[in-house]
């Protein structure tokens, strides 16, 4: 190995953090002071599953300590791959760029976890940029050795980077796809933490065998060899079922629907803008809500009061492809309101959700060595069309109402096909 990338990698990491996951991690002084600054520190204000709390009560764990994670995984990651041959197209100041991306990759993030995605709102990647950009973080960023500009760009692919003499090109690409693939470093870390922080078994992964046998490769970022193939197979259906028990689970939805309407209410109407949902945490987020809005609906989330589920669909079933626009699923939900009052229930517009769940993907971008083919044509089970089986699993379609609501809606002896109905 390149004794300079060797130093950047080992010398002077004498800075120990205590983690519940994985031990001691060890970081420099200035990577160090990183997580002592403010934009950090607001990541310590905002839960890493966001409501997920209300279902299993240890879930509390907070953005904060999941970057610091990924960073243990990301230099263990970069060890591992400078002794099989990256050092080849690495600088010391790239992989202390990386380091710093790794830990900083959530620094734009919202709080309540997925709350704001459907939002008209600038992506979390590129709000990570802008503040790695500015000071403190730019001045904080270019002590630890790393390019404070390359590193916003590792994060936000949308960032083009001009090289002035640091590194670009090649290794930047390099470094993103390190950074967001099928067995990055982020993935690896919040499967473990969530499912440990929960108490579930379903996101343990043998992060140690994964990373011993990862090959670097210049343009792809890592390739696999087939004894590697068992270890993608168990990232691809931990993640379904911490999806389907965990972040999709149908009262976790529900929370964040919850809040969702809560916000698009408070744009629709003016009430506040995008801009003041940047660098929030969980509680100025709710504080923000509670002030300038009269909608009970973050009340009750607070206090624990979810809504009921009404009826569950399959994706597959609905032929109204408008539902996916949050305008248009805003009249369908209001035409459903009147049915329901027609038929002898009051509910309010606040008291009643259509959920869509977001896009998800599942990395399978892996090429196989040994066999010479693609993750989906080698000798694992899970093709694509098995992985496309779980993205239809977990795509369901649910309608939230009101508790109070929910005894009588069972009294309506046509209720599936009226809400069936509003969503064709």
């Amino acid at each position: 190995m390149d004794k300079t990338i060797e130093a950047s990698l080992k010398e002077d990491y004498t800075r120990p953090v205590r983690d519940v996951l994985w031990g001691h991690i060890y970081m420099t002084e200035e990577f160090a002071k990183l997580t002592e600054s403010a934009p950090f520190m607001r990541l310590c204000r905002i839960h890493q599953l966001g409501p997920v709390y209300l279902l299993y009560p240890g879930a509390t764990h907070t953005r904060a300590s999941h970057s610091i994670g990924v960073y243990h995984l990301g230099r263990r990651l970069l060890q591992n791959l400078t002794e099989r041959g990256a050092a080849q197209w690495l600088s010391p100041q790239g992989v202390k760029s990386f380091l710093a991306a790794c830990l900083l990759h959530d620094l734009g993030h919202f709080p309540y976890t997925h709350s704001l995605k459907e939002l008209p709102l600038v992506s979390h990647e590129s709000l990570t940029g802008a503040v790695i950009l500015k000071e403190p973080m730019k001045s904080l960023v270019g002590n630890t050795g790393a390019d404070p500009q390359f590193t916003a760009a590792i994060v936000d692919k949308e960032m083009t980077v001009t090289d002035s003499g640091g590194p670009a090109g090649t290794e930047l690409f390099f470094y993103r796809r390190l950074l967001s693939g099928a067995l990055d470093p982020d993935k690896l870390d919040y499967l473990n933490r969530d499912a440990r922080y929960c108490g579930v078994p379903y996101g343990s992964q043998d992060v140690d065998f994964i990373l011993s046998r990862l090959i670097p490769d210049k343009e792809r970022g890592t390739d696999i060899d087939s004894r590697l193939i068992p270890n993608v197979e168990s990232v691809l259906f931990s993640k379904y079922l911490m999806y389907r028990t965990v972040y999709w689970h149908r009262q976790v939805r529900s929370a964040t629907a919850m809040v969702k309407k809560a916000l698009i209410k408070g744009l629709n109407e003016g009430i506040f803008t995008g801009e003041e949902l940047y660098n929030l945490d969980d509680h100025s987020l709710f504080g923000l809500l509670g002030r300038k809005t009269d909608c009970s609906l973050t009340d009750s989330v607070r206090e624990g009061r979810i809504y009921s589920t009404a009826a569950e669909i399959s994706s597959e079933l609905t032929v109204n492809s408008n539902i996916k626009d949050i305008s248009a699923r805003s009249q369908i939900e209001k035409k459903l309101i009147e049915r329901l009052n027609r038929a002898g229930i009051p509910v309010k517009e606040e008291d009643l959700i259509i959920d869509i769940p977001e896009p998800v993907s599942f990395e399978t971008g892996l090429y196989v060595s040994d066999e010479k083919c693609s993750f989906s044509q080698s000798s694992s089970a899970f093709k694509t069309d098995t992985v496309n089986s779980f993205i239809k699993t977990l795509y369901i379609i649910r309608i939230f109402i009101n508790q109070k609501y929910h005894q009588k809606l069972k009294t309506l002896p046509d209720l599936y096909d009226m809400m069936y109905g509003s969503l064709k």
